[in-house]
């Protein structure tokens, strides 16, 4: 399995290094793409083979997303969504037409991108896959006592899910000490919950209902008043002479903050949320969803439950053991689902772990698999980096699915910078030669023989080794971590060095993530800097998030005598008709919506008057519309640079300044958050795989950033699977032997040189020979 297949042949007529635009005798049998612009694309022209696995790379910023995503993947998907009825597209996202020439021989596409899958409870890794539904028709059918159609065995369905949590699996309580003082009275401040401070509405609303006196403390509530103060129904009162609605505060903060989104919340308020609700499994269903006749009826001795729980190897291998002729083709199509999981490096999983608990790479992977089974062929499937999360061991057997996707007469489309899968493609893209307005052009498409002797930033480093480190640091101190056994971690104890650069490694699924994530946030001087999602508006920007618009404006009011809320297009300097998004977003009912460029500022955000005011002959769009690299040569000193030096530190000198950060990457998020931090009189940097997202080029840049923290006097701890940040450790603690049941021991500490000489892990083994080759 580790050995990919043979590439398809090259293109008829196709050599290294030249593209195969009038080189296949069909034109049909490639995608062309003329006078592509969308974001920096600088009018490619290319055209892409189709039924072949095209990996396009390059620097970040290079223009790669916007090429596969932005302009092939979105035009296939606008033109597939305008075949709906008008009412139907009302309902879906609207996409606007990529700016591009021409487009011709496009296949549906399907974009297998990392994002989350949401934070929905009821969806699992088996309801994601199918999985789930296909085990519960295996049990309506062969399940003993029988107790019904497939249904009877759904948590999503009224017939089998546990009345009592439905189908949740677990209840939710408030902890009461976390919304009251009970030792003070109400014009004391006793409810601590965030707006219902002393003299704001809701606290009103309590000192007005007549059922108790303000100033006496809550411990000395009759029993009555208490089950009022906290559980009364909503009754009208008298509140300042307003007519309003009294609710207990139990009732009032399950209706306010409970029963919402948790991402929509504020920061303050969704750790307000995190303190007070308390969660435990059902009593009723012990945590298994499901009611007493679903869980009643078993295969082998194994209700559904059990078998969800378990993990999908091992479930694997029960399933194998079924023998019942009237299920034999759904149990083969769910064995080899199953397969493919285990495949694919998740077999560590659970068919009822939720979706939402997933990482970005986890869920891509579950998507991919999803795809494998299906029935479809000659479409478009687009991955955006889907070796991200997996260790060198785990790389072959993603190339392996990738391979079978397109053997199936696919077209697959691959934004990638492992050396590992650009060396299973079938032809190249190559963007650059920078990034932001130095990137957008086509360096180079042929066949991977082609790209290594091009002369590409791309060619020049695809065979990069890094050496391991001559000296290791000497540690400070150790951070100590005693019996970790979050999810599948074995009781962990082990000893984190201070002062030094530490690699975090392991197989997916090993317990790094649990190792670290489970016991270092919290502690004093410790800096998550994760990928998860920037709080923020559409409206945020690099420049607002790092806070650099705040030198800015100062800037700007200080060169102009005027006020430094004018440069703040969500404030006074605002375009009146765009409120200062620069866009006017159209409502046309059942059609979809459109989002316009705004006429009165032409998108520029501010008023005409603001954007007469100059500094240095730009105005505040002018500025905001420069990369962080143009932004340093204009601002030279002062507290704006630094911060932009910090930008560029992290390798995101091609980000502009007023770019949304919605557009941004996980390894882009991730940057910027250490740039802010770097601000920071931090002591422990906890980094959780800050090379995705990377060009090969780029991941010495990063190696040297690391090293400079480390220099400054901090202790840098990065969970890795590259081996040149291996290489380049003081220290490396590798987690292992395998994944779920198989990992969550230490398998090896010390350095990467001993890790080399002497191990026989899989990390040891892999890493020996990147260093030997």
């Amino acid at each position: 399995m580790n050995a990919p297949p043979t590439p398809a042949a090259p293109l008829a007529g196709e050599s290294a290094g030249e593209p195969a635009a009038g080189a296949a005798a069909d034109r049909h049998d490639v995608i062309e793409v003329r006078g592509a612009r969308e974001n920096n694309l600088a009018g490619v022209d290319v055209d892409i083979p189709k039924r072949r696995l095209t990996v396009f790379t390059g620097v970040s910023g290079s223009g790669k997303s916007s090429l596969v995503f932005g302009t092939v993947a979105a035009e296939s998907q606008r033109l597939i969504n305008e075949t709906y009825t008008a009412f139907v597209q009302s309902f879906m996202p609207s996409l606007g037409r990529p700016d591009v020439d021409a487009l011709r021989n496009l296949s549906a596409a399907i974009v297998v991108d990392q994002e989350r899958m949401g934070a929905n409870s009821r969806s699992t890794v088996g309801t994601a896959t199918d999985a789930h539904a296909m085990l519960r028709i295996v049990f309506s059918r062969l399940g003993e006592p029988h107790v019904g159609t497939s249904s009877a065995f759904s948590f999503n369905h009224a017939e089998g899910m546990c009345p009592e949590c439905e189908g949740l699996g677990r209840v939710s309580s408030i902890d009461v000490d976390e919304l009251v003082d009970r030792d003070r009275s109400l014009n004391d401040g006793a409810i601590t919950v965030p707006g219902f401070g002393v003299g704001g509405w809701y606290w009103k609303v309590f000192v007005d209902s007549g059922l108790f006196d303000p100033d006496v403390p809550l411990r000395d509530y009759t029993e009555g008043q208490w089950d009022d103060f906290l559980n009364k129904p909503a009754t009208k009162i008298k509140s300042n002479g307003l007519n309003t609605s009294y609710e207990g505060l139990l009732v009032k903060v399950r209706r306010l903050y409970l029963n919402k989104d948790r991402e929509s919340m504020q920061k303050h308020i969704g750790a307000f949320v995190d303190r007070a609700v308390v969660f435990a499994a059902c009593p009723a269903c012990g945590g298994a969803r499901l009611n007493a006749a679903a869980l009643g009826s078993r295969i082998a001795g194994r209700n559904i439950a059990d078998c969800a729980a378990m993990q999908i190897s091992d479930l694997a291998g029960f399933v194998r053991g079924i023998d019942a002729p009237q299920v034999a083709p759904l149990v083969a199509t769910l064995q080899g689902t199953l397969d493919s999981l285990v495949e694919i490096g998740l077999g560590y999983l659970s068919l009822d772990r939720e979706s939402g608990s997933l990482s970005g790479g986890e869920a891509q992977r579950v998507k991919m698999v999803r795809h494998l089974g299906s029935s479809l062929t000659d479409v478009t499937y687009v991955f955006d980096e889907p070796t991200a999360g997996l260790h060198p061991h785990d790389i072959a057997r993603m190339n392996d699915l990738l391979l079978r996707l397109r053997d199936k007469g696919n077209t697959v489309l691959v934004v990638e910078h492992k050396p590992e899968t650009i060396a299973i493609a079938d032809h190249v893209v190559d963007l650059g030669p920078g990034a932001g307005t130095e990137g957008g052009r086509i360096c180079y498409t042929g066949d991977v023989a082609g790209l290594r002797a091009s002369g590409t930033l791309t060619g020049r480093h695809l065979d990069d080794r890094a050496r391991l480190r001559g000296t290791v640091r000497e540690p400070a101190g150790h951070l100590a971590i005693k019996g970790a056994n979050l999810h599948n971690l074995r009781d962990v104890d082990v000893e984190i060095p201070l002062g030094v650069l530490t690699v975090v490694t392991g197989v997916a699924g090993s317990g790094k993530s649990s190792l670290i994530h489970g016991s270092l946030p919290g502690r004093d001087g410790v800096v998550v800097v994760d990928q998860s999602p920037v709080r923020g508006s559409r409206r945020s920007n690099p420049a607002t998030y790092t806070g650099l618009l705040d030198a800015v404006r100062t800037a700007f009011a200080k060169a102009n005598g005027v006020r430094a809320a004018l440069f703040s297009a969500n404030s006074e300097g605002a375009c009146p008709r765009c409120k200062g998004i620069g866009l006017v977003y159209t409502d046309l009912a059942m059609m979809a919506g459109v989002a316009t460029v705004c006429e009165e500022c032409d998108g520029r955000r501010y008023t005409a008057e603001v954007l007469t005011y100059r500094l240095r002959g730009k105005d505040i769009s002018q500025v905001l519309a420069m990369s962080v690299a143009e932004a340093r040569e204009f601002f030279p000193s002062g507290q704006a640079r630094a911060v932009l030096d910090r930008l560029a530190d992290v390798g995101l000198g091609y980000l502009r300044l007023g770019q949304p950060l919605t557009t941004l990457s996980g390894g882009e998020r991730q940057r910027l958050k250490l740039a802010v931090h770097m601000a920071e009189k931090a002591a422990v940097y906890v980094l959780d795989e800050p090379t995705t997202g990377l060009h090969l080029a780029d991941v010495g840049k990063l190696l040297a950033l690391l090293d400079r923290l480390v220099n400054a006097g901090n202790t840098v701890i990065v969970i890795e699977h590259h081996q040149a940040v291996m290489a380049h450790a003081d220290w490396i603690i590798d987690l292992g032997p395998g994944a779920g049941h198989d990992g969550g021991r230490v398998v090896y500490t010390g350095t990467p040189a001993g890790l080399v000489a002497g191990a026989d892990t899989l990390t040891a083994r892999h890493l020996r020979d990147y260093v030997a080759t």
